[in-house]
């Protein structure tokens, strides 16, 4: 994955260094911080492709920094893996709940942790790329602003557009209405949460075709996702 930025925010000397190490020898590009407070200047500064955080580090701890992160419109769509030694179930659900992508506990193999990463960033690409992403049976080119749908072109508005993407770069992630009026609108957005569902039906409106089924999942009590089909 030549060119791909990291951001390892770790405490352990020595586990930092084995995963820089291996990271790069992959091709990767790869910052390194023991320190949540350093972690979000530095994700701010130059954007990550990913993000891998643990839990418990120096500074703000790790699901504060998730959270901040998820609540920044310019870094609201890194995606995160967290690392932890906390193997509760309660402890990984709040990891996931807060926004992480995925979860790992320690001990865990590098060779686990590169595989995660490989196939987080196998989804991203096309979108960091500007080259069209392809869910199921719906492709949408983020350079012509065109989405297709069983080989027939559909017509979106803006704000629907803008929406499909926003799923369409994470399939099968679930997203809360405040997530996506923060990843779509922005966190500076006066938009009430009950606008979300207005456009949703807008979406799947726009999206529906006779004979074909609704890829938008809605998730109760926690929100929607954008499901292949």
């Amino acid at each position: 994955m030549s060119g791909a930025k990291l951001l390892l925010v770790e405490d352990d000397p020595a586990l930092s260094e084995l995963l820089e190490f291996r990271f790069r020898k992959e091709g990767y590009s790869v910052r390194c911080t023991p320190d949540g407070d350093e972690a979000l200047i530095l994700a701010h500064e130059d954007l990550p492709d990913l993000i891998i955080l643990d839990w418990m580090i120096e500074g703000t701890s790790g699901i504060e920094v998730c959270r901040q992160l998820r609540r920044s419109k310019q870094c609201a769509h890194v995606p995160i893996i967290m690392l932890t030694a906390r193997e509760a179930e309660d402890d990984r659900v709040r990891g996931l709940d807060t926004g992480a992508d995925d979860y790992l506990t320690k001990p865990f193999s590098p060779r686990e942790l590169l595989a995660r990463v490989a196939a987080v960033m196998r989804r991203i690409r096309p979108a960091l790329a500007g080259e069209s992403i392809k869910v199921g049976d719906i492709q949408l080119d983020p350079i012509a602003f065109k989405v297709v749908r069983n080989n027939q072109q559909l017509q979106l508005g803006p704000t629907e557009y803008r929406l499909l993407k926003f799923f369409m770069e994470s399939p099968g992630r679930v997203f809360s209405r405040g997530q996506l009026l923060d990843g779509v609108w922005g966190t500076d957005s006066d938009i009430e949460l009950r606008t979300v569902d207005v456009h949703i039906r807008r979406l799947r409106k726009a999206i529906m075709i006779d004979g074909l089924s609704d890829p938008i999942r809605t998730v109760r009590a926690a929100g929607y996702s954008f499901e292949a089909t």
